[in-house]
C-alpha cells in the first residue's frame, strides 16, 4: 500500500496517550507483560517508564513523541509488513518510525523471544 499524505498527517496528530492502552490490552492479551511492552518502548526511543507517563499525561502527539525520542541506531533493522506498509518503503520518518513501534510491539504480542525484538546488527 501506498502511504498517502492524509495518513502522514493523521499519525503525525495522533496521540501517544490514545495508542498506548492499546497497546498494553494487545501484549496482554498475548501473555506478555507491561514491563515486557516499557522494555521495547525504552529500546526503541530511550523513554524509561516515568518518562512515558509523563508524555502520556501530556498527552503529546506522535509528532512529539517522535521529536523527544532519541530512536536506537538499530531501528532500521526493523523490517517487514505492518498493517498493510513495508516498513522500509515508507518515506515519511515520523510514519516509518511510528510503524516501527507497532511492528516491535506486534512481534512481542506474537511471543517474539525478546532478543530478537531488540535488534542487534
Amino acid at each position: 500500500m501506498k502511504v498517502t499524505p492524509e495518513h502522514n498527517e493523521r499519525i503525525a496528530k495522533m496521540t501517544f496517550a490514545s495508542v498506548y492502552p492499546h497497546y498494553v490490552t494487545k501484549v496482554e492479551s498475548k501473555g506478555r507483560t507491561k514491563e515486557e511492552l516499557h522494555q521495547v518502548i525504552e529500546w526503541l526511543t530511550g523513554f524509561n517508564e516515568k518518562k512515558l507517563q509523563e508524555l502520556i499525561d501530556e498527552k503529546v502527539t506522535f509528532e512529539t513523541f517522535f521529536k523527544r525520542a532519541k530512536l536506537n541506531p538499530n531501528a532500521s533493522l526493523i523490517t517487514g509488513v505492518i498493517c498493510g506498509y513495508r516498513i522500509e518503503e515508507i518515506e515519511n520518518p515520523l510514519t516509518r518510525q511510528a510503524r516501527y513501534l507497532d511492528k516491535i510491539i506486534d512481534e512481542l504480542a506474537k511471543g517474539k523471544k525478546m532478543e530478537k525484538i531488540l535488534r542487534s546488527p
